[in-house]
């Protein structure tokens, strides 16, 4: 039943019915409409501000994680910068300097160089840039590794063969001489034994029992084995690499073989006096480069400083050779 309204008329002093034409009615209509119009455009641009949907949401989730992982990455990239400079630089001033490797040049690091100018580049960058740039600086960084990985190769091959090199550098005394009397004559010009003149001596001689073991002095391969006219008797030569040679003249038997490899301290023969000889001694010398040395600086594996002053002194004294 429609709701009849009145209102009181002050000039016939009666209560009259209420009739709302047509017009106001639209009107009013049109207002109510208008304001809730305003009204939820209001409330949806709250709630569209202060709101966020699902897919907001989880679009904002998305995002906090990147920017998360974003810090996370960059500060992963400056230590992995860091270590690597680290690297460089004991590759460079300790390891290959310990080798005597010249130390690798900037130009072979040119990848490394690039990475550093690509790391500035990734700190300007937004996030989005961030990650379609990962998987390049990544792979930059993989590349310098792999570089630097290549580099302690090479170092761990100098290694052995520095470690080659020194078993190869004749060590330790050619006869076992522990209370330091055996040397019965030095390098240089010494008496010849048999025609009384001063004339070179390129070895130093050894004074033993004939029989008494005579040992490699570094590991080597045999070179020469057997009786030479020249005054060495029975006489052995071994080629140790790097230019070094060790000669081991007058024994009484060879024990030894002609292309035979032998190490350090490995019986090659028994001292004698066969040759141009005196007495039961071994003539020994080291050559470099077919050069000879006096192998009194090559007992380095065998003395101690007290000990290697008394023989210097020993080898050094003028006297007369065995042969």
């Amino acid at each position: 039943m429609k709701k009849v309204k009145y209102y009181y008329n002050t000039h016939t002093l009666r209560y009259e019915k209420l009739d709302t034409p047509l017009r106001v009615r639209l009107l009013q209509l049109i207002g109510f409409l208008a304001a809730s119009i305003v009204t939820g455009a209001i409330i949806f641009a709250i709630a569209f501000r202060y709101i966020d949907s699902p897919k907001e949401k989880y679009l904002r989730q998305q995002n906090e994680d990147m920017a998360a992982n974003y810090n996370v990455f960059m500060e992963r990239l400056k230590q992995l910068e860091m270590k690597m400079g680290e690297i460089e630089t004991r590759d460079n001033t300790v390891y290959r300097s310990i080798f005597g490797a010249q130390p690798v040049p900037d130009s072979a690091r040119k990848k490394d160089m690039e990475l550093k100018n690509e790391v500035k580049l990734v700190q300007s960058m937004g996030e989005t840039e961030l990650v379609k740039s990962i998987a390049t600086q990544l792979n930059n960084l993989a590349l310098v590794s792999a570089y630097q990985e290549r580099s302690f190769d090479e170092i761990s091959g100098l290694i052995k063969n520095k470690e080659k090199l020194l078993a190869s550098i004749p060590a330790i005394q050619p006869v076992s001489n522990r209370d330091l009397t055996r040397i019965a004559s030095g390098f240089g010009y010494r008496i010849d034994p048999l025609y009384k003149v001063l004339r070179p001596h390129m070895g130093l001689d050894f004074t033993a029992p004939i029989g008494t073991p005579i040992y490699a002095t570094a590991d080597g391969k045999i070179k020469d084995a057997g009786f030479n006219t020249g005054g060495f008797g029975n006489r052995v030569i071994i080629s140790h690499g790097a230019g070094y040679e060790t000669w081991y003249g007058h024994m009484v038997r060879i024990k030894a073989r002609v292309g035979e490899t032998v190490k350090r301290g490995e019986v090659i023969g028994y001292v004698g006096t066969s040759g141009k000889s005196t007495g039961p001694h071994c003539h020994y010398e080291v050559h470099r480069n077919g050069i000879p040395l006096d192998p009194i600086y090559y007992f380095y594996s065998d003395l101690t400083p007290a000990q290697f002053d008394r023989i210097l002194k020993l080898a050094a004294a003028s006297n007369q050779s065995f042969d």
